[in-house]
């Protein structure tokens, strides 16, 4: 992994009006966005948020019982959110987080009240357009206790971009026997440098799901969102799908922190490495009695590259069942020749093999949003064999 130097990147700049109607973009960022999983009919969304480059441009609710602020707007409304605002990540963790705190350019709040179930997802884009320039967001998403919320959040580079760098803060609150479910679909280029910081609490009997899928090219990722559960019977689940063509750098990971009685974690991960290199992390911390935890990371290897898996899980007390597997390897000839006996040639069938390997049926999500992930699917597969 290279050095990042920030100074590389514009972090300050004018920054677009707002943009009333999403239809009216241009239409290849719309067809970015739309890889994102952004849709910009609004169809079946319970609101909006849409950054580009240094600021907000679009940020709406659609539905009541969910508020959607831009985070500066909720910091001067609300008392600068001292409950809440650098209380689950801190400030001072590295240069990115700090570049975060000293020079804020936007990003969302998002806040269910009590006992609301959103029925239809909010949805958010944090767009990089100019060439070069660097991005500063700080993110809160407050899920109240009873009610429930899924947030699709699409972050995604202008066609053609030169080069770019987001810096993406999230701070995450769930209630007690609330439910969200947090779908991040990562649609970078070549050139971008990613480095998001995120961290949670998870309260009694609340769930809280994170899908990421990645699938395109990124220069640099470095991302390691960590949970902690500190209500009894509260659950954790991470899903993520992952691909990195020649050229990517991707180092990843999920960490659940057990912290209560009853609390349950797993974290499943699949990676493709077709040229690219992939560093696998995951872990869980078993600190009460009863918790189980449970951790997989399969990859694949196909036509080049690295996959470095590092599974990890930490038990401090008597009782704890945590498990794990991790396996890297390639597609086994037998399944190939199983499936060439069935009229497939070998092209087909290793194909075939990779779109079951990179499922995302268990993600649970709109459907046409994996229509979107599977037409991304196809079209990273041209590069893979």
């Amino acid at each position: 992994m290279e050095k990042i130097d920030l100074k590389d990147f514009r972090f300050t700049g004018s920054t677009l009006g707002e943009i009333a109607d999403l239809r009216t973009m241009d239409a290849a960022d719309k067809a970015e966005m739309l890889m994102s999983g952004i849709d910009v009919e609004e169809r079946d969304r319970a609101g909006t948020y849409l950054q580009v480059d240094h600021g907000r441009v679009h940020c709406k609710s659609l539905q009541q019982g969910v508020e959607v602020l831009d985070i500066k707007e909720a910091l001067a409304r609300y008392d600068g959110l001292p409950e809440y605002y650098w209380t689950q990540v801190d400030k001072d963790k590295d240069e990115f987080t700090r570049s975060a705190a000293g020079d804020l350019h936007g990003g969302y709040f998002i806040r269910t009240e009590k006992g609301a179930k959103i029925a239809e997802p909010v949805q958010s884009c944090l767009f990089l357009k100019g060439d070069m320039v660097g991005q500063n967001v700080h993110n809160i998403i407050i899920v109240a206790d009873d009610s429930e919320l899924h947030i699709i959040t699409g972050c995604s580079v202008a066609h053609g971009s030169k080069g770019a760098a987001h810096l993406g803060i999230t701070e995450i609150f769930v209630g007690k026997n609330a439910k969200l479910t947090f779908t991040m679909i990562h649609n970078w280029a070549e050139t971008t440098v990613v480095r998001p910081r995120t961290g949670g609490v998870v309260d009694e009997g609340g769930v809280f799901v994170n899908n990421y899928v990645l699938l395109k090219p990124v220069k640099d990722l470095q991302s390691y969102p960590a949970i902690r559960l500190n209500g009894r019977g509260a659950v954790a689940r991470f899903n993520s799908v992952i691909v990195a063509p020649a050229g990517s750098h991707v180092d990843t990971g999920s960490r659940i922190e057990l912290n209560a009685p009853d609390t349950k974690g797993e974290i499943i991960s699949r990676t493709i490495a077709s040229g690219g290199t992939i560093i696998a992390r995951g872990f869980i911390g078993g600190n009460a009695v009863p918790a189980k935890g449970h951790l997989e990371c399969k990859g694949l290897i196909l036509g080049g590259g690295v996959i470095h898996a590092i599974p990890e899980l930490l038990g401090s007390v008597d009782g704890v069942e945590l498990s794990h597997e991790a396996a890297v390897g390639k597609i086994a000839q037998e399944e190939i020749e199983y499936l060439m006996a069935r009229g497939l040639d070998e092209e087909e069938a290793t194909s075939t093999i990779v779109r079951g390997f990179l499922n995302v049926d268990i993600m649970g999500l709109p459907k046409e949003l994996q229509d979107v992930i599977e037409s991304t699917i196809s079209e990273s597969q041209k590069d893979m064999f």
